[in-house]
């Protein structure tokens, strides 16, 4: 019990450090918007769940639960974390010294490189691939810092998906809609055909049973946080053309 509340201790200080650094921007700029606080506290609690909550034994022999932790380690809380607009929370709470590196290191090559959606789908959906098609999977369970590491992977490579397809934060490296929409189309692909994959070949030590459980809500679970990204991205997509929409239809009414 002892152990457990230990692990609770990191995820109480993401929400108190957000929380106090979303007070201390007020101070100088517009109001932090209510909603961006409701999205990281919801994000962390998803990770905290996986983490240090009673899911954790339960993933261990179960291959559903663990698939449950999948959904809202990987997907869920990625995309909500993302829509947390951390990093221009970040840059509103430095000083302008510590912002221009910060921001040059966001203008970086290697940063280019991380956030294209392909890099970042191949990262995401192509580890889940590794994990699920070798003995990854059942090697995690038999080895702590194997265990950390891939739970450390799947979160980040979430973040790192939801991030390129939805720009939220400051984004130097934009791209443009349709490339995005392309490689999100194949992303969503992949990971469906990974699902039915698992329902047939079920990994190592996964019984068949457990493993047609957990394909099903990998497959249903993920396409309900999936219609969320596409909703997210066509909206941005809408948004970025309506002002030149607008001043096509002003420029032809001048004109009539």
């Amino acid at each position: 019990m002892h152990n457990e509340l230990i692990l609770f201790i990191p995820f109480v200080l993401l929400l108190m450090v957000y929380i106090f650094a979303s007070f201390r921007s007020n101070r100088q700029y517009k109001r932090w918007p209510l909603y961006r606080t409701l999205f990281w506290v919801s994000g962390i609690l998803c990770i905290t769940a996986v983490v240090a909550g009673p899911l954790v034994n339960r993933a261990h022999m179960d291959f559903t639960a663990h698939m449950l932790g999948h959904l809202l380690l990987g997907m869920a809380s990625p995309l909500l974390i993302v829509l947390s607009a951390p990093m221009t929370l970040v840059m509103r709470n430095l000083n302008v010294k510590l912002a221009r590196q910060l921001s040059k290191i966001l203008k970086s090559y290697p940063i280019r490189i991380l956030s294209d959606p392909m890099f970042a789908s191949l990262f995401n959906v192509g580890g889940l691939w590794i994990l699920y098609t070798t003995d990854l999977y059942s090697a995690m369970h038999h080895n702590i810092g194997l265990y950390f590491f891939i739970h450390v992977h799947v979160f980040l490579a979430g973040y790192m998906y939801a991030a390129a397809f939805i720009s939220i934060d400051p984004t130097p490296h934009r791209t443009n809609f349709i490339y995005r929409a392309i490689v999100l189309v194949l992303s969503f692909a992949s990971h469906g055909i990974l699902s039915k994959y698992i329902y047939a070949h079920p990994p190592l030590g996964v019984t068949k049973t457990q493993a047609e459980m957990g394909s099903m809500l990998m497959y249903y679970g993920g396409d309900a946080i999936d219609i969320a990204l596409i909703y997210i991205l066509c909206w941005q997509w809408y948004k970025s053309k309506k002002p030149l929409a607008w001043g096509r239809f002003s420029s032809e009414r001048r004109l009539s």
